[in-house]
């Protein structure tokens, strides 16, 4: 390994170097998920740093504390061979990739994560939403978190779980509301997600009866917020703003064209793969998180270019069918907070920092601009996927006749 990314005197003196078999297996690793010579260079030199300032042998155990303090030395002047001190950005690189790569290792020791008192509860909630229920993971995961977060609160108080009363709840909401931190819809959210562990909980005798009957959440206005769409004119500069020719670009650029063209959830970008792509017909299958639904769409020429040019030019080969992914190592498909972060900064890019970045800001925009167009409620329904959970199909309800008008709309000359 080491004879790849350096040359011939300079490999031998890494090899002869302590935990060679240690620092070579994780370097292949990161080989393996797409790392450039550049960046396994840099970490082979970060490898012999953590050794000789942390007297590295095998089997040690490491803690965090430890791996920050050698950080700091390594960052002075001359630490690392360097007359000049390390800048903070250089400083926690090497601290992250300390601590990769002593995970790797099995060598970090690392604070266990916090458990409250009724973890196991919810771990069987979570369980029966899964298979039982079978509701995507970010429900899951919005349902689980909001009892972690109740029994964090009831801990406080020395409360058991069976002798919860209704008033526990209402002042756990009203504790976050007094905290300041949440509007008035995330409090409701709070609320209503504690509902379906509470009847979990009664069913089992966990707790009294009557509780999730009894839970209110706080009452809040649909409109009493700013809209969360971005301008038209933004949308065009945001487009507009992509115009290099770097692999990252023309990822970017295809991500944005799905948001912006079909309105599509996060989710729902994250999930496409290659075989979703009918080019012969002309449309694109988009599955719903929710399992059972899947929604089809025309492909418009300007968005299968945008993606095609991705798929020939910057995607990551033998990866996978997953059809984006991220751009620096380790190599792997993309997750909605990679695209949370992608629509943000390029947001940014334009000097919009302000108000809703996400992007279901981008799908606001989408219908927003849709109804600005004249288009029915109707349509614009089906083109962003507003169906029925229980449906499982749309291929015999959707309108690809009118559904092909809207999809044709002129991005004025920015594809």
């Amino acid at each position: 390994m080491f004879e790849e990314i350096f040359f011939p005197r300079t490999a031998e003196r890494y090899r002869a170097a302590p935990l060679v078999e240690q620092r070579e297996r994780y370097l292949v690793h990161l080989r393996e998920t797409g790392a450039r010579r550049a960046t396994l260079r840099k970490c082979a030199n970060d490898q012999l740093s953590l050794v000789r300032l942390l007297k590295l042998k095998e089997g040690s155990r490491v803690r965090l504390s430890q791996i920050e303090a050698v950080a700091a030395v390594w960052s002075q002047p001359k630490a690392r061979r360097c007359d000049r001190s390390a800048s903070p950005k250089a400083r926690t690189r090497f601290l992250r990739r300390g601590i990769q790569w002593l995970r790797f290792l099995g060598w970090l020791d690392e604070p266990e994560h916090e458990h409250h008192a009724h973890h196991g509860e919810v771990a069987i909630f979570e369980k029966w939403l899964r298979q039982e229920r079978g509701l995507s993971t970010a429900t899951i995961q919005d349902y689980c978190g909001a009892a972690d977060r109740f029994f964090f609160w009831l801990g406080g108080k020395g409360t058991p779980l069976d002798a919860v009363q209704i008033t526990d709840i209402d002042d756990a909401v009203a504790a976050e509301h007094r905290r300041g931190a949440w509007s008035r819809r995330t409090m409701h959210d709070y609320a209503q997600r504690l509902r379906p562990f509470f009847l979990f909980a009664e069913a089992r005798g966990w707790c009294r009866a009557g509780l999730a009957a009894g839970i209110m959440a706080p009452r809040f206005l649909v409109d009493d917020t700013v809209p969360k769409g971005l301008r038209r004119e933004d949308v065009l500069r945001l487009l507009a703003s992509i115009q290099e020719e770097r692999p990252v670009d023309k990822r970017d650029r295809a991500i944005l064209m799905l948001f912006v063209t079909y309105g599509l959830r996060a989710g729902e970008v994250v999930g496409l793969r290659l075989d979703d792509l009918d080019w012969e017909n002309e449309i694109i299958r988009v599955r719903c998180p929710k399992p059972g639904r899947t929604h089809v769409w025309p492909l418009s020429p300007d968005v299968g270019n945008a993606i095609l040019r991705y798929i020939r030019e910057a995607r990551p080969t033998g990866r996978g069918r997953s059809l984006f992914f991220t751009s620096h190592a380790p190599i792997r498909p993309v997750g909605r907070k990679t695209l949370g972060k992608i629509v943000r900064d390029r947001l940014a890019g334009i000097s919009v920092v302000s108000g809703r970045r996400g992007t279901h800001a981008l799908r606001h925009a989408v219908a927003q601009h849709l109804l600005d167009q004249g288009m029915s409620m109707k349509v614009i329904g089906d083109f962003l996927g507003h169906r029925d959970p229980s449906s499982t199909t749309i291929y015999t309800k959707v309108n690809l006749v009118a559904l092909r008008e809207v999809a044709a709309f002129d991005l004025e000359g920015l594809a």
